[in-house]
């Protein structure tokens, strides 16, 4: 099911400072600001090696992100994986009984499609399923 890590997303408070950060100290190319407003979020994305690393700002302080700042602080937010179909994915995991945030698929960063598993399904850690654009629908 999962193809590779398709990104590691850390929540920040100021997207600008922390994409300074990273690319001033680091010479990363940073792709963003974009809003994702199904989530919630203003994300910022860079790559390292064949994964990249999501910055994530709230739009408010009761967003998902907003409310893990405020009782976690900025830091490590959540492992995405890409997969091939989201929603098969999402049905096999069901029929296994995973404990998942997210039913049905929402807008990611880029227009990717993407659902979040439970915490509680995954030994403590926020995991993202991706589906990534097709080639064919990015171009047109």
């Amino acid at each position: 099911m999962l193809k590779k890590i398709c990104h590691l997303g850390y929540a920040v408070e100021n997207l600008e400072a922390a994409a300074s950060f990273y690319r001033d100290n680091f010479g990363l190319e940073i792709r963003g600001p974009e809003p994702v407003e199904e989530q919630g979020i203003v994300a910022a994305m860079f790559a390292v090696g064949d994964s990249s690393i999501e910055l994530l700002q709230p739009t408010g302080p009761d967003s998902p992100v907003g409310k893990f700042l405020a009782k976690r602080g900025e830091g490590f937010h959540h492992v995405a994986f890409e997969v091939e179909d989201l929603d098969s994915a999402l049905e096999e995991l069901k029929e296994g009984g995973v404990e998942m945030i997210d039913e049905k698929p929402k807008t990611g960063v880029g227009g990717s499609r993407t659902a979040f598993v439970h915490p509680k399904g995954a030994f403590g850690v926020l995991t993202e399923l991706v589906e990534l654009p097709k080639k064919s629908e990015e171009k047109g």
